[in-house]
């Protein structure tokens, strides 16, 4: 495809990319309406929080372990065929996972998805800053990251809606025929590119990013699940991750083609941008992770009403996102992304104001605010990170940015998930111990749990629910605090270290017809 074809069809080929990033995002948010359905023993497959954060991280630990990679293999082998190919593989995973018949197959499934979602993430990006010159890429990603919020939109109500008329499966079944005219389009709009000097792969560097990242998660959230902090089944991992993890750094550092190169950390542009998409996602993907049970569980929301919840988050990246170039114009990036973490922060502090019966239009108005906030983050801190590296390592840095939101989801919900789970189970126990022994774990488990327990036990378990929802909504205020600190450090690291707006270039014009002593009379006086 010629360089003039491709420039009339640019904008149709944002249009395609934002579709692929769509399915990606789209199958995320709906899950998390589905995470309650799924939970139930009769109506889904019965799994335990535990099980339910795996079914989230199986996917993100797999998709930011391999994100570098499909990356590099992109750049050699053509982005076009990477792209298409993780879309079928997408396609395929999904099929599983709507017909999984246990959480562990579901957790298989959902990390096969991740696989596939690895390959198509960084090659959205990379062919966008390959069609667009440098005057409309910052609006071209602005309106790739407002995908974020579609999805944001359409994901919940889809999987409210589906919920509502077909069983939870469903949720993972919508992606495949949206999939097949993914990959239509992109066969005949789509051009190809590569880097002409790709660098080689990594293996050891991917496996050791994988384990490092699956152990931590693995020993955070066997805490949140035991509640014993200190005990070695919990110590061990943690302690076993983060020495992985070192090793992983220090293999990328003197490596010659590293997975993740840790070097390109030096550029100030780059590492605090990076620092404050991850601290922005650590925050807000944990709180989201239990906002779904509050509306679903604690307040009795159904499916597709908890969805509409979301709106006003995904009307606000949808309003924000686009404009976000402008505002980075007139105010450089470092005000906007500050800016956009101290509305997240904002936002994050004020679920301490919501109750077991706090009027919901409240909720939504958090939400908004919290949406306003991630849309003035993610774009400009994208654009610093893909000016930071030369056009032909579009897919390096790509890849880094995604690395960076899915490793911070997952540690977010494997942290906050783990402090609900603490904090939940510490306020409970009074209330454990009055029950039968054969449901006094399935109670403690998680909200959901307490309140299947209730049901069983009929009138004599009426008595479990008001205690259970006012434990849960503590813990929630717990974690909800401590996201909040965390998206306010992000907004020190931006404020401290993201370069601020650079120095506008003076117009070009013929020289004034001055006196040679004019120049110093007027630098005199400050002009």
């Amino acid at each position: 495809m010629d360089s003039p074809t491709i420039q009339r069809r640019r904008w149709y080929i944002l249009g395609v990319l934002t579709m692929s990033l769509l399915v990606v995002v789209l199958d995320n948010t709906i899950l998390n309406v589905a995470l309650k359905t799924i939970a139930d023993p009769v109506k889904g497959l019965g799994a335990t929080q535990s099980e339910l954060e795996w079914s989230i991280n199986s996917y993100t630990l797999v998709f930011a372990g391999l994100l570098f990679t499909f990356g590099v293999i992109g750049d050699r082998i053509g982005r076009k065929r990477v792209l298409i190919g993780g879309m079928a593989v997408f396609a395929l995973a999904s099929l599983v996972s709507a017909y999984a018949q246990t959480p562990d197959q579901l957790i298989y499934a959902r990390a096969l998805m991740g696989l596939g979602g690895a390959a198509v993430m960084p090659q959205t990006l990379s062919i966008i800053t390959n069609v667009f010159e440098p005057h409309e890429r910052a609006r071209a990603i602005g309106i790739w990251a407002g995908a974020v919020g579609l999805g944001v939109a359409i994901g919940p109500l889809t999987g409210g809606l589906l919920l509502a008329h077909f069983w939870w499966g469903s949720v993972f079944l919508v992606n495949v025929p949206v999939i097949a005219v993914g990959i239509a389009l992109m066969v005949f709009l789509v051009p190809d590119s590569r880097n002409p000097k790709p660098g080689r792969l990594d293996p050891l560097g991917v496996l050791l990013s994988v384990v490092g990242l699956v152990v931590l998660s693995y020993g955070i959230i066997r805490g949140g699940e035991t509640g014993n902090w200190l005990g070695l089944p919990v110590v061990g991992p943690i302690l076993a991750g983060f020495a992985v993890l070192a090793l992983f750094v220090l293999h990328e550092a003197r490596s010659d083609s590293p997975a993740f190169d840790v070097r390109l950390f030096r550029d100030p542009r780059l590492s605090a941008a990076v620092a404050s998409i991850a601290l922005c996602f650590f925050a807000a993907s944990g709180v989201f992770f239990f906002a779904n049970f509050y509306m679903q569980s604690v307040r009795g929301m159904a499916p597709l009403a908890a969805g509409a919840m979301l709106l006003p988050f995904a009307a606000a990246q949808l309003a924000f996102s686009a404009r976000s170039a402008l505002m980075v114009r007139r105010f450089g990036a470092k005000a906007v992304c500050t800016t956009g973490l101290l509305l997240v922060a904002g936002a994050l502090a004020s679920y301490r104001f919501i109750g077991t019966d706090t009027p919901m239009w409240i909720l939504g108005v958090i939400f908004f605010v919290q949406g306003a906030g991630m849309a003035n983050v993610m774009p400009p801190a994208t654009e610093s990170v893909m000016s930071a590296l030369p056009r032909e390592k579009a897919g390096a840095g790509s890849a880094i940015n995604n690395v960076a939101r899915q490793v911070a989801v997952a540690m977010g919900v494997a942290v906050l998930g783990s402090v609900v789970a603490s904090v939940y189970r510490r306020d409970l126990h009074g209330d454990l111990a009055a029950l039968p022994a054969g449901v006094r774990e399935a109670a403690g488990e998680s909200i959901e749990g307490a309140h299947g327990v209730a049901a069983q036990m009929g009138a004599a378990g009426q008595g479990l629910i008001e205690p259970a929802n006012a434990a849960f909504v503590h813990a929630m205020h717990t974690a909800s605090a401590a996201a909040a600190v965390i998206a306010f450090l992000g907004a020190l690291v931006v404020f401290k270290w993201m370069p601020g707006r650079a120095a506008p270039a003076p117009a070009p014009g013929p020289a004034p017809a001055v006196e040679p002593a004019a120049p110093r009379r007027q630098e005199k006086a400050g002009v």
